[in-house]
Parts: structure tokens; sequence; C-alpha cells
């Protein structure tokens, strides 16, 4: 009889451990079901390769809101502290110590038509070599599912190695509020660019008004997310205060489907006074409205962007040096000029993005490499996208669509 007690409760004891058990793990996939299907979704799509200074590439498809809604209920935030905190709080639940940067980076952005009349956004991004994340996001009430492209050395990820364990990948959550460019299921596509802006020292922007507020890669996140076109994009951001990040300064481009486009800069004054970023003002411009920027820009319905301030008088009497990125702007419209921005398709304006890769382009600037370039069809709401300069490389482009 002993026996048989000391069996039962052995079994009772089991029993109950189970339960306890299953109903943890009930209770964590309730909790973080979203969470925990997104990271499985990782995945290596390109091996790194050290002797041409390639990071890896990875994919990854989020499930969820990723709680923007809950974001832009709260007002967004005011830094880089805040928005951390708010991915601790909101998706990681507080088990990962977030960090986020955004170091000096150089890039160059047109727009074109194919010759079938499709609406093109192409876009270089250029650092140092670093791992990059294609980030799938997916439609949710009143809001757009996305492509978009996030360096994940902002996120802390070590840019020497390979993603690690269980805990680099929690970190990848963030990545969503993190866009560096991207494209919609509305044919809005959008990118972020450094501008230098005050002088000898960078400013960042870091408006302070009643408005609600916003960094600078969450502003790539609700245009990409509620945006349905480049007026509503320009809405978005007059709504906002911006604070940029990590103590330097952009401005954006952002295009849709119809063939509008439009750079977003926010300046106060000229380079050398502007170095007060609470008083700058948001200055749009569109590609069928920008003759007061100079003679190519007026005759031309395309638009190009790098690393400096567009608006004349901005620089004064500056030296050239002064205007980052002026060299690859004008070699961008030397290319369009000669078609009037129309290309075959999307690889001929992904070879235009070639001949400012940072691989061979002369550069000042210290950003050693292209890390990825994009073409983004805002008719067939696609992309190609190219790692690294490896343009003649088959197995590195990769093409991807929001359509079904």
């Amino acid at each position: 009889m002993k026996k048989i007690s000391v069996k039962k409760v052995a079994l009772t004891i089991l029993a109950v451990v189970a339960a306890l058990i299953l109903a943890a793990l009930i209770a964590v996939y309730a909790l973080w079901h979203n969470e925990l299907l997104t990271i499985a979704s990782i995945r290596m799509v390109r091996q790194r390769n050290d002797a041409h200074l390639d990071g890896a590439v990875y994919t990854m498809h989020v499930k969820g809101g990723f709680y923007l809604d809950e974001f832009v209920e709260q007002g967004g935030v005011q830094s880089d502290t805040e928005l951390i905190n708010f991915i601790t709080d909101n998706i990681t639940r507080g088990l990962v110590e977030m960090d986020m940067s955004a170091p000096e980076i150089g890039c160059s952005s047109f727009t074109a038509t194919t010759q079938d009349g499709d609406v093109l956004f192409a876009r270089n991004y250029d650092f140092s070599k670093t791992n990059t994340m294609i980030v799938f996001t997916e439609a949710n009430p009143g809001r757009h599912a996305s492509i978009s492209t996030v360096d994940l050395q902002f996120l802390s990820i070590d840019v020497e190695q390979d993603l690690g364990g269980f805990m680099d990948r929690l970190s990848c959550l963030a990545a969503t509020y993190a866009p560096l460019d991207g494209i919609n299921d509305a044919g809005v596509s959008c990118g972020i660019y450094m501008t230098y802006q005050g002088g000898e020292t960078t400013v960042a922007t870091d408006q302070d008004t009643e408005k609600p507020d916003f960094t600078s890669t969450t502003l790539l996140r609700l245009i990409l997310d509620y945006a349905d076109s480049v007026e509503e994009a320009v809405e978005i951001a007059s709504a906002y205060d911006l604070h940029d990040s990590a103590n330097t300064s952009y401005h954006y481009m952002v295009a849709d489907a119809t063939g509008r486009s439009a750079i977003l800069e926010w300046t106060a004054g000229t380079d050398a006074t502007d170095n007060d970023g609470s008083r700058r003002t948001l200055t749009v411009t569109y590609n069928d409205q920008d003759d007061h920027i100079g003679q190519r820009e007026a005759e031309s319905d395309y638009q190009v962007i790098t690393n400096f301030v567009i608006q004349p008088g901005y620089y004064d009497d500056s030296p050239a040096s002064e205007k980052k990125g002026a060299d690859r702007y004008d070699k961008l419209y030397e290319q369009l000029q000669l078609t009037d921005g129309v290309v075959a398709d999307e690889a001929e304006a992904m070879a235009i993005l070639s001949t400012v890769g940072r691989r061979t382009w002369d550069n000042d600037d210290g950003n050693g490499c292209t890390v990825h370039s994009a073409v983004y069809n805002l008719t067939d709401k696609s992309v190609m996208w190219v790692p690294n300069e490896n343009y003649g490389d088959a197995s590195a482009v990769f093409t991807y669509s929001l359509e079904p």
C-alpha cells in the first residue's frame, strides 16, 4: 500500500509540474506569440565577406503591429533614450538592455521613371562594414504593409560577427523602429540622409513646440505605415516635432506612385548660423516646384538628394567642402539628364547607383563602402536590392514584392 501511495503521489506531483509548465508556456505564447514568430522568421540570405567589407544580410518578417499605434497614442518620443525605453517596455518586455545609435552616414538617392512608365525611387546607403536586415511588416488596421532596410549596427549588433543566439535576435525586434529606407503597399517610398548642419559642429534638429514628437527613423516608420501619398507623408512630418538622433542632422526624400516626390528639410538661417536645433522649421521642396533650386532642377521632374541642404543661400559664403555629397549630386544629375530621367528598368537605375558606389568613388567623409543599394518600384510595389556593391553577382540581387 505504501508503494502504491508513493507512486500516486509522485504521479500527482509530475502531473502538477507538467500542468504548471504547460500553463507557463501558454502564458508566454499568449504574451509573446507575435514576437516569437517574428524571431523565428529571421533568416540569413547572404553570408559575410570580410575581404570585401561585406557584412551578413538577414530578412525578418514581423508579425503583429509592434505597438506602433500605442507609440502614436502616447505622442511619440523626444529622444533615442525615450525610444529605447518604449521598445524595451513594450516589445522586449524589459528582458533586453537596448541601445540605438546613428553614426555619420553618407547616402545618395534619385527618382526616375522606366520606359514602361513605372515610377522608381533609388537609394545608396553609404557607411562602413555592417550587418543588414531587410524587414517586412504586415498590414494592420489603418496601416500599410512595408519593406524596409535596417543597419543592425544601430541596434548594437556586432559588425564583426554574425547574429548570435536568442538575445541578439530578440534585439532585432527593435528593427521596425530604425528603417533607413523603404516602400509601403500604397507605393510610397522614403529615405533618410545626413546633412551635417551647424557649421563646424553638427547640430541635431530638436524642435520644441506643443506638437507630438518623433526621432529620425521613427519619422520614416510613420510614413511607411500611415502615408498613402507624398502629401500625406508631408502632413505627418508637419504634425510632429522632429528630434534628430545621435546628435546629428538629417533630411529626407519621399516619393509615390504618381511620380510626385519631395525633399523635406529642417533649417534655420544659413549653415554658419544654424546652430540652434530648436529654431528649425520644415521646408518642403517638390519635384514639380523646385525652379528656385536651379535650372536643371526646374527642367526635370525627377529629383536627386545626397548629404547637403539644397536650399539656395543656405551655405552662404562657405567653402564647397561644406556641401557634403555635392559631387555625387552632380554625377547623378549628369547621368539622369542623358535620358531626361527615363531608364529602361530597375537594372539600369541600379547601374546609375553603381556610378557613385563608395568603394570606387573618391570620397572624403570616411564612409568606405556602399552597404546596400535599393531600387524601389512604386508602381509595382517591389524592390531590387543589392548588398555591398555586388552589382555583377546574380546571387547578390534580391527582389521582393508587396503585391500578392
